[in-house]
């Protein structure tokens, strides 16, 4: 089976930030989006903006017009989605049922397959707004695939008309890769709004101009060099910062209760410093030194940090 650039109707199956905009690079890589699925007024307004003149349908209309069906549903939404689709006979034969899900690969499409169908996993590794600037976003991103053999070249081809890069991933390594995905991206986020906070705290009145070109640089020179860019106290051994950090975010924790902030950063001082003892960046003394620092025993936290 070839993928016909400009030939396949298209039904997008939940109009959130992901589908909405894949709905549209496919579109505008000549696909014809015969349908849509929307039903809160945000999802209505997304696919009016993004996907123009396309109808709003229920999912078993979209299924009846369309040869290539996208998903773009929860993770945990997804399975039970597809079994109870499968049980009113809505799948058909020979039709491309993709969903963009990073936890799932095929094998929770299997009731697609069953019914003939040619299941497909395309998950864009990157986050979405949901507005038109993440189609130009997209022209950077890679999408992890995954697919039988001989359907990986129609995976494949998809996600180069929609101007990204596909990398496959094998089905038993789904969950790994989304957990890295997952740690890397929404844990940053994470930090970024515990730093911005504590800067905050103290009563800087822009945290984000301070933050971003530090954070910037550290993530450029982190995918550049790896973990050979590691800077800061941690990678010195400066148990002695290292100590003043975990009192005043302990002091910082009690005044505002937001253990959360100390609870993050013992767990990722304690795991920069076992990393930097791995690769040799610190040597076994200053180890011992910065986990005395942090109150912790071979990497564990044992301070009252998740209690306050």
């Amino acid at each position: 089976m070839a993928i016909k650039p400009g030939r396949l109707g298209v039904g997008i199956v939940g109009a959130g930030r992901v589908g909405a905009v894949l709905g549209a690079a496919l579109r505008g890589a000549g696909h014809a989006v015969v349908g849509v699925s929307a039903v809160s007024a945000e999802s209505r307004e997304r696919a009016e903006l993004l996907l123009p003149g396309v109808p709003v349908l229920e999912i078993p209309q979209i299924l009846e017009r369309a040869e290539l069906v996208l998903l773009a549903v929860p993770d945990d939404a997804l399975p039970e989605l597809v079994s109870g689709l499968a049980k009113t006979g809505a799948w058909q034969v020979g039709q491309l049922v993709a969903h963009t899900s990073g936890r799932y690969g095929t094998s929770v499409l299997a009731p697609v397959k069953l019914a003939g169908g040619i299941p497909l996993a395309l998950h864009p590794a990157m986050t979405f707004t949901g507005m038109s600037l993440d189609l130009t976003r997209l022209l950077d991103c890679t999408f992890g695939i995954t697919a039988d053999p001989a359907m990986l070249p129609i995976a494949q081809a998809l996600v180069v008309e929609m101007g990204a890069e596909p990398v496959v991933i094998a089905e038993a390594d789904r969950v790994l890769y989304h957990a890295s995905l997952a740690h890397s991206a929404n844990h940053l986020v994470t930090l970024v709004a515990q730093a911005t906070q504590i800067l905050g705290d103290i009563g800087v009145d822009a945290p984000n101009q301070m933050l971003g070109p530090l954070l910037r640089a550290a993530l450029e020179n982190a995918l550049a060099s790896g973990e050979s860019a590691l800077t800061g106290p941690v990678a010195r051994g400066d148990a002695g910062t290292v100590g003043a950090h975990s009192q005043a975010l302990r002091e910082h924790a009690l005044d505002t209760g937001s253990g959360d902030i100390l609870d993050a950063y013992l767990a990722m001082s304690a795991a920069t410093a076992a990393r930097a003892a791995r690769r040799g960046l610190l040597s076994a003394d200053s180890f011992l030194a910065v986990q005395a620092a942090l109150g912790t025993d071979d990497g564990g936290l044992t301070g009252p940090a998740s209690t306050i």
